[in-house]
């Protein structure tokens, strides 16, 4: 008999909380409910943590809005680490393809994969042919089942386009080096007997970032590595050759480019690379009006908005980045959680002064850094997950790289942050790859994927609950933040996301989305957090919660409870 009346109060809590829109009271009764949810045991009488995490119930009836635009989740996939579909220990594009469910029930609807290009080395950014497939990654007919795919789906795909080099296996630049050798001493080239001479940045004068053409007085342009020739980006023919490379892969279907190390296109001038990055993007949207492009520059807030002067859709928000960047510095406790906050204002400020149409870039970290599950010593997720989660609340079009959403680990030299993705601890799963070569052995800290998603408090679990909150809400990517200065502090950032578009873009809300404003609180700490919102905004109803821990989020007459390290995300009446 007490079972029974236990679960029929269960129920009537349960059917209290279902409506969260009507008013604040009911939204405080919700988050009751899906307390007392939480405390359910299992048959043999433990709880399970599929049912004591607050948010698993909570934010069950959210729905995507969908939103036909540039503001995206996307996954970043280093290719050659992702998922082998041939036993050959090399990731590949049907590897990448049979992963689109994993991809797609974690919320993501981008997806960027690195260089698929041929090449010898295994990342593949020194570029053989631009219009060709990396035999080791499949074939043409493969990429193009892979684009298909993702399309119906409703995944837009970005290829990573590599413009600032080429191989020095690229015919082009093999052209150019058998002209100067038959070149006669002391004359001069001419481009109409080798036109790829002007392809590349040739000079007879020794110089920093210059290596030697073998056997003849010749130098070329190699600022990254001498078997990576720079381009010479100021030729028209070679903006002629990349007007036909991107009339070519957006003839296949590619939705958009990630374009990198935009800050080295014509090194050390900021007024030239803007310049072709307005040749670029003008370029592309000349051929398809949506072509998307998103630029690595790894540079200061200051260096990034002069980028956009060039019109340039995003440029990825590196400020906020990697192990000595702005987040980290915030979870650390370096920086107050109000920072936070301040940060986002002063990067909207500068980057829509240079271009009001931009569309931010945030990510956390990329196959150059150091993987996040590093960052904080003995932590065991909670600050990892409260970490990611800044970067995902961020606006725009946000990017995670692969693995991050189970805690991958990976550092020091290159291979060792582009380690196979951990879908299994049997390494005879079909699915894992051997990895980069010269990699070392790389323990995880956290369980695989498969062992993660069965696990309501694992970082997996967190990632996928980050994203279906923010593609709930359209304000998250879409809108402008405004600072809320009354309730954020030293361990609390709290904004308002102001989104005054609604389904101005063609796009719907379906039910459990709202298109309206937000007020968004964060316990950056992990201390409970007590704040009071009365008067903050009208009609505050708590839509959404983010926890890290078995710990419920409360909202009682206007008093905001946070345990250590979690997020409440309101609707405005």
């Amino acid at each position: 008999m007490k079972r029974i009346l236990y679960v029929l109060l269960c129920a009537v809590l349960c059917l209290t909380g279902c409506n969260k829109s009507q008013n604040t009271d009911q939204a405080a009764a919700a988050g009751q409910s899906a307390a007392v949810s939480g405390a359910e045991q299992a048959a043999d009488g433990e709880t399970t943590a599929a049912v004591s995490v607050q948010m698993l119930d909570y934010n069950k009836d959210l729905t995507k809005a969908v939103k036909d635009d540039d503001y995206r989740t996307t996954y970043e996939i280093f290719v050659y680490s992702f998922c082998d579909s041939n036993g050959d220990g090399i990731g590949d594009l049907n590897g990448i393809r049979s992963k689109l469910d994993y991809i797609q029930d974690l919320g993501f609807d981008a997806i960027w994969l690195t260089p698929v290009h041929p090449s010898s080395t295994y990342h593949k950014y020194d570029v053989d042919d631009y219009y060709a497939i990396d035999p080791a990654f499949g074939t043409m007919e493969d990429y193009e089942a892979l684009l298909a795919e993702c399309h119906e789906r409703g995944i837009r795909v970005y290829m990573d386009l590599v413009l600032n080099h080429t191989s020095d296996d690229n015919a082009w630049f093999k052209a150019a080096v058998d002209y100067l050798h038959e070149l006669p001493s002391g004359w001069e080239p001419d481009t109409s007997y080798c036109k790829y001479y002007d392809y590349y940045n040739f000079t007879r004068q020794p110089a920093d970032g210059y290596a030697p053409v073998e056997g003849t007085e010749w130098y070329y342009e190699a600022r990254f590595w001498s078997e990576m020739p720079d381009l010479n980006l100021s030729s028209e023919a070679v903006r002629g050759e990349i007007r036909s490379i991107l009339e070519y892969w957006l003839g296949k279907g590619v939705d958009g480019f990630r374009l990198d190390a935009v800050t080295y296109y014509i090194n050390g001038n900021p007024d030239a690379n803007v310049e072709f990055l307005r040749f670029l993007t003008e370029a592309g949207r000349s051929i398809k009006a949506d072509c998307y492009f998103v630029g690595e520059a790894w540079t200061g807030r200051n260096e990034i908005a002069k980028l956009y002067e060039s019109g340039i859709d995003s440029l990825f928000d590196f400020p906020f980045s990697g192990n000595e960047g702005f987040i980290a510095n915030i979870v650390r406790g370096n920086y107050k959680a109000s920072d936070y906050v301040k940060g986002m204002l002063l990067a909207q400020e500068a980057f829509s002064a240079a271009n009001p149409d931009y569309v931010d870039a945030p990510f956390y970290t990329n196959h150059d850094m150091a993987r996040s599950a590093g960052y904080y010593g003995a932590d065991e997720g909670p600050v990892t997950k409260m970490a990611y989660a800044m970067s995902l609340f961020m606006s725009g079009n946000s990017f995670v790289y692969y693995g991050e959403e189970i805690g991958m680990k990976g550092a020091g030299k290159d291979e060792n942050k582009r380690v196979p993705m951990y879908w299994s601890d049997d390494p005879k799963d079909p699915d894992m790859c051997a990895g980069p070569p010269d990699m070392d052995e790389m323990p995880m800290k956290f369980a695989p994927a498969k062992a993660q998603r069965e696990d309501g408090l694992s970082l997996w679990t967190w990632f996928r609950e980050v994203i279906r909150v923010r593609n709930a809400f359209p304000a998250i990517a879409r809108g402008r933040t405004e600072g809320a200065d009354s309730i954020s502090d030293d361990n609390v950032a709290a904004f308002f996301r102001r989104y005054a578009e609604s389904g101005a873009d063609g796009g719907s809300a379906a039910a459990g989305a709202s298109e309206g404003d937000l007020l968004i609180v964060m316990n950056l700490r992990g201390e409970a957090a007590v704040k009071e919102l009365a008067g903050v905004g009208d009609g505050l109803i708590l839509a959404a919660v983010l926890n890290t821990n078995e710990e419920s989020i409360t909202y009682e007459n206007g008093v905001l409870t946070l345990p250590g390290y979690s997020i409440a995300v309101f609707t405005l009446g």
